[in-house]
């Protein structure tokens, strides 16, 4: 059972310990605007992380596929995963500091080496309405935060001492807003403050985003002006709130402003239409955003896969962002 599963170390002859620096060419070069996931039918791309040397994972809705590529490089390429080679869909992707690849699909969580070796797997339990179904994951210095799709539930895995210990339910959000009915949550992006103390969690069915005090479990909405906001995948960077709509507004990327505690704020930024093709969520590296087109509005879609970048309109560093120095 999910409850009392053993606790399982990440071994550490299998953890990074940091990632090597990436020599840069001794001249700028334009960076990619559109990257191939995929040209093979079906794929339907979902999730993407970014580490810090510019390597991209992106998940499969439609496969439960990993892929990875680079920043400075048009194609993605299959990534190895031991132990997804059955799961039929992967949705959430996140990186950690160490190089370490957590993602989520149907009841299970992963985290991978970057050799694709498997360091650890966990199962949901079931929630108040049948099976999980884990969309989106956020990686803090003691936990992992997941979202469920098919319940109004957040999972929560402890992080201690290098070791993941099993994946329990951790918060009903139906206790912030009980007479909305359960079913119409679907749960979505899920985002963490810095030191670990906030969480940001979308929900598609209530159009919001909801904010959880994670010592008090103490839940309310966060107020962006009355605008419907049910956003898809999330980025938190300090106060400043990137996120996917794709449902209840035009679909694009979204930027809000936040107070400091991440109670209230307005959207300053809405980017729409091309290039875009029914966005799941977005990654940021240097002063560019990468947004995944996951074309699930009309399964399976057509080949090639993509995932466009355009500028970050806030970024505060003067250079041209497609360009990597």
């Amino acid at each position: 059972m999910p409850g009392t599963a053993r606790l399982v170390r990440l071994g550490a002859s299998v953890l990074l310990v940091g990632l090597a620096a990436v020599p840069a060419p001794a001249v700028a070069r334009q960076l990619p605007d559109t990257y191939v996931v995929s040209r093979s039918p079906g794929v339907l791309p979902e999730g993407i992380a970014i580490g810090r040397d510019g390597t991209m994972y992106v998940s499969s809705d439609g496969t439960g596929a990993l892929y990875r590529g680079n920043v400075r490089d048009p194609r993605l390429r299959p990534f190895r995963a031991e132990g997804v080679e059955g799961r039929p869909s992967t949705l959430g992707v996140h990186t950690d500091p160490r190089g370490r690849i957590f993602s989520v699909g149907g009841a299970e969580l992963t985290v991978h080496d970057r050799a694709g070796r498997l360091l650890a797997s966990r199962a949901a339990q079931d929630g108040p309405l049948g099976a999980p179904d884990l969309n989106d994951l956020v990686i803090t210095k003691d936990a992992v935060y997941v979202t469920d799709w098919a319940n109004p539930v957040v999972h929560r895995a402890e992080i201690h001492g290098g070791t993941l210990g099993p994946l329990l339910p951790w918060l009903d959000i139906r206790s912030a807003f009980p007479q909305f009915p359960a079913q119409y949550w679907l749960l979505n992006g899920i985002v963490a403050d810095e030191e670990g103390t906030t969480l940001l969690v979308a929900s598609n069915g209530t159009e919001a985003v909801w904010r959880v005090d994670v010592a008090t479990r103490e839940t309310g909405h966060l107020d962006l002006g009355g605008a419907s906001f049910g956003a898809d995948g999330m980025l938190l960077r300090g106060r400043t709130l990137y996120a996917v709509l794709n449902y209840g507004a035009p679909s694009g990327v979204y930027i809000a402003e936040l107070d400091e505690g991440l109670r209230a704020g307005s959207v300053t930024h809405r980017i729409t239409g091309e290039p875009f093709d029914l966005p799941t969520t977005l990654a940021r590296h240097g002063c560019r955003l990468y947004v995944v087109n996951s074309q699930n509005d009309e399964p399976p879609g057509k080949p090639p896969y993509t995932v466009s970048a355009i500028q970050d309109p806030v970024c505060e560093r003067s250079e041209n962002s497609r360009t990597y120095p």
